[in-house]
């Protein structure tokens, strides 16, 4: 009798320990509860919650999306309840779940709003994880703090200080260098980085001749930044010894497999759960299948196998 393999699919980011490598992604997946009639979400490895500022954010002028080839534009603004309402009327369904939380953070004005956002995150048991969102392009902002590495480094370093979380930062695709932000965020302390957030872009109604977005400019996710993302995750991968968690695109296993083979040690699914609200449980099935057809023990031992 054959013994079949047993593969172990488990990841670890700092601190944070997950028993698979599928995250989804903030801004996707609300505050879980929204997806809670459609898919397991005890299942997930993890959930990144829509990010949260200080105070309610209303977020950015509708109309707020658009679709666009082979993928979607976004300017929602960050809309969230505020960091008070979020402990008072989202963290109890969460905590439910028993899987670890990700909890993105923003500034809507001085950087500083980091620092008492991850000195409230620390003192709560149920935020497994702080994500640093740095690089929202839907802010009325002239330069994001991923845009710069010394402002990066600088965030990363003071917020670490306040903390003993895993601390992830989430980098922008809008920059020369992605991989010297990265080396930056390494260097300050972050544990992980998450990458790409999305790319800048405006679609036009030309019958109308005004953008299609409220605020006319947003970010494109979707498969179309797939090539741009994968792209990235490799540069970074060479650059850095810290975990990156792969995101941009995943629509299936085969497009999770690639950011794995670049170098990603997670993934996080974002716009795929428009369109497949299981989409994510679908991936750590095809995850599982695919390290046992390939007789693979660990998930480790593909990570930045990549050929060139």
């Amino acid at each position: 009798m054959v013994k079949k393999c047993q593969s172990d699919s488990s990841v670890k980011i700092g601190r944070l320990y997950l028993k698979n490598p599928v995250m989804v992604a903030s801004g996707t997946f609300g505050y879980a509860e929204e997806f809670k009639d459609f898919t397991d979400l005890k299942k997930l490895g993890a959930i990144v919650t829509k990010t949260i500022t200080i105070k309610p954010r209303a977020g950015n002028p509708s109309p707020r999306t658009c679709e666009t080839p082979a993928g979607m534009l976004n300017s929602i603004g960050l809309e969230n309840p505020g960091i008070d309402n979020f402990i008072k009327d989202k963290i109890g369904f969460l905590k439910k779940l028993k899987v670890p939380i990700i909890v993105s953070i923003a500034s809507e004005n001085s950087p500083d709003e980091f620092l008492e956002l991850a000195g409230i995150l620390d003192d709560l048991k149920e935020a497994s994880a702080i994500e640093l969102n740095i690089s929202c392009p839907n802010l009325d902002k002239d330069k994001l703090i991923s845009q710069d590495a010394q402002d990066t480094f600088k965030l990363v370093k003071a917020v670490r200080a306040l903390t003993k979380k895993c601390l992830i930062t989430k980098l922008s695709p809008n920059v020369t260098s992605v991989s010297e932000i990265a080396k930056a965020s390494e260097e300050a302390g972050s544990d992980a980085v998450s990458l790409i957030n999305t790319l800048c872009g405006m679609s036009i109604d030309v019958s109308k001749r005004v953008p299609k977005l409220g605020s006319w400019v947003g970010g494109l996710s979707g498969p179309a930044i797939r090539p741009v993302a994968v792209r990235m995750v490799w540069e970074v991968y060479n650059k850095i010894k810290i975990p990156i968690i792969g995101m941009g695109g995943i629509m299936d296993t085969q497009s999770a497999l690639e950011f794995f083979i670049a170098g990603s040690t997670a993934i996080s699914v974002g716009t795929a759960n428009f369109i497949n609200p299981g989409i994510s449980s679908e991936i750590i099935e095809g995850l599982k299948k695919y390290l046992a057809d390939n007789k693979i023990r660990h998930l480790s031992e593909i990570t930045g196998i990549l050929k060139i």
